[in-house]
């Protein structure tokens, strides 16, 4: 279904917002004027956007900046996460969207979230159509970005 991506955006990150802003992390958006609806499933890209989110807020420190943006490349709408938080470490990075992985193997199901959160957002992004990757760099934050068929 043809859905307004920057609305779900701003909708997500308002969702989030006063979490972010208890641990004293900035949320921003940056969105073009105009975006080409995309062809999602609004619920399952929502939860794809909120798992990113709280992952970055998670992982960002007091201080701290959390940026969603959009932009289109032709036949596509990239949507991206990018903190300044700890970041993730080169070795990590090729295993994160495996299920169970966990960067920090001291975090257990009572601090981290079940492991399954990444894996998750990249079948659904994949069954959309797109496809999710991130950069990282320990110690200056992480981007974590996907791509959506733009609708019609």
């Amino acid at each position: 279904q043809a859905e307004n991506v920057a609305e779900l955006m701003k909708k997500t990150a308002a969702g989030i917002r006063a979490k972010a802003a208890e641990k004293g992390i900035s949320l921003s958006t940056s969105l073009p004027d105009e975006l080409p609806q995309v062809d999602i499933d609004s619920h399952r890209i929502s939860q794809v956007l909120s798992n990113l989110l709280e992952n970055a807020v998670a992982h960002t420190n007091k201080g701290g900046s959390i940026t969603i943006s959009a932009s289109q490349y032709n036949d596509r709408v990239e949507v991206a996460v990018a903190d300044t938080g700890e970041g993730i470490p080169a070795s990590d990075l090729p295993n994160i969207f495996e299920r169970f992985y966990r960067v920090d193997k001291s975090r257990t199901r009572a601090t981290g979230g079940s492991g399954l959160g990444l894996t998750i957002a990249k079948r659904l992004v994949e069954a959309h159509g797109g496809k999710i990757e991130v950069r990282s760099e320990p110690g200056r934050g992480s981007r974590f970005a996907f791509t959506l068929p733009v609708a019609g």
